[in-house]
């Protein structure tokens, strides 16, 4: 039987996240405050006794002079993605109230694990000459149910989106991410899963007097001018700094302890800084940012270990260091990043990356096309 799909409240929508163990930063209804270029939306599925049995936060945006929209629910719609009539009990109502609402085109991010390679499956796989992508490597493990949810949505008309780039960076959210289990393990056990690169580094810097702190909205500046020199350095385009004041006032506002930031001193000097998010028992290392200067007291190492033992401390069950290159070219700038990331001893994880349900094909590719031609040659936002 079809669930019915209706807008809710923000308390409904919050109290429903709140009940799991964790949803994507981007599900909880103060992600629609910091995007302000869409109109956000607070939906439910309701079941037969008018329970609240899923959720999700849709992103509007509208297309210049018509009242259409693009609908966009990254990393979500929260919904039983197992249920073997997920296409008609859970999607096709939204669907039909999201056309109703005026939406041409449907963009949504599954999240549903496919696969995942170990801290050592990812360096043999960057160590191994003929792997030109992750996705080539023999993964560690295979989420089975994954192949049929894909299955369900290309049988009903969903079709998958264009990785983006080819460094497999997307306009919209990433399909490869960096996880560091965290459930069962101790302090210990984490800092001995770190390569040995890592726990040298962490060592350096602390003998070097890199301290890091907890700062507030009035560091974001100082955070902000980083961020800038490593968008140029890494070649991507930086958000403005009202973005990420935006971020701070709307997330906070939500949950005192939802968005921190953190700064790595070094002789009176900000060396690297970074922002961090907490949904349950998920963190995220958000936003990251840093100087090329004085390198070799080891900034960035010392300012993830600190947010590390401080997700731990909060009782995550995972740390997320979000999007990763799933290219193994050694002349790709991103490998440093993915090198660096694997340091931790987490595993590489392949998500079922983002779909389309065009509802209008005609506004849909007209809207394809002006986004390939604004967004061209940008890498883009991981957040």
């Amino acid at each position: 039987m079809r669930l019915r799909v209706q807008p809710i409240t923000r308390d409904e929508h919050l109290a429903f996240v709140a009940a799991r163990p964790s949803v994507s930063h981007m599900q909880i209804p103060a992600w629609g405050d910091v995007k302000p270029d869409w109109r956000a939306e607070s939906l439910g599925w309701f079941d037969e006794r008018g329970e609240v049995v899923g959720v999700g936060l849709v992103l509007l945006r509208p297309l210049p002079k018509l009242q259409r929209y693009l609908a966009y629910l990254p990393e979500g719609p929260v919904v039983d993605w197992s249920a073997p009539d997920l296409v008609e009990r859970w999607l096709d109502p939204m669907l039909a109230h999201l056309r109703a609402r005026g939406a041409f085109s449907v963009k949504m991010g599954p999240p549903v694990v496919v696969r995942r390679w170990s801290a050592d499956a990812v360096k043999a796989a960057v160590a191994d000459p003929d792997a030109r992508r992750l996705g080539d490597a023999e993964p560690t493990s295979v989420e089975p149910g994954a192949p049929a949810v894909a299955e369900r949505l290309r049988g009903a008309g969903w079709r998958q989106a264009e990785a983006g780039g080819e460094d497999g960076f997307a306009a919209g959210q990433p399909r490869y991410v960096f996880q560091v289990p965290f459930a069962g393990r101790s302090l210990e056990e984490i800092q001995g899963g770190l390569n040995q690169q890592w726990r040298r580094n962490i060592k350096k810097s602390e003998k070097a007097g890199v301290k890091v702190v907890r700062g507030g909205p009035e560091d974001l500046p100082t955070f902000h001018a980083l961020y800038v020199e490593t968008a140029e350095r890494d070649r991507f385009v930086p958000r403005p700094l009202p973005y990420f004041q935006r971020m701070w006032t709307a997330l906070n506002a939500e949950h005192p302890d939802r968005m921190r930031l953190y700064l790595a001193h070094h002789d009176g000097e900000v060396l690297a800084a970074a922002t961090m998010l907490t949904v349950g028992e998920h963190v995220w290392y958000s936003y990251g940012a840093s100087t090329a200067r004085r390198r070799e007291v080891q900034p960035n190492n010392a300012m993830q270990w600190r947010m590390m033992c401080d997700a731990h401390e909060l009782g995550a069950a995972v740390y997320d260091l979000r999007g990763i290159t799933d290219t193994l070219e050694e002349s790709n700038h991103l490998l440093g990043l993915l090198r660096f990331k694997a340091g931790t001893g987490g595993e590489a994880v392949e998500y079922l990356g983002e779909w389309d349900f065009p509802l209008n094909r005609l506004l849909h590719r007209a809207f394809v096309l002006y986004l390939s031609y604004r967004d061209r040659g940008v890498m883009g936002s991981h957040s």
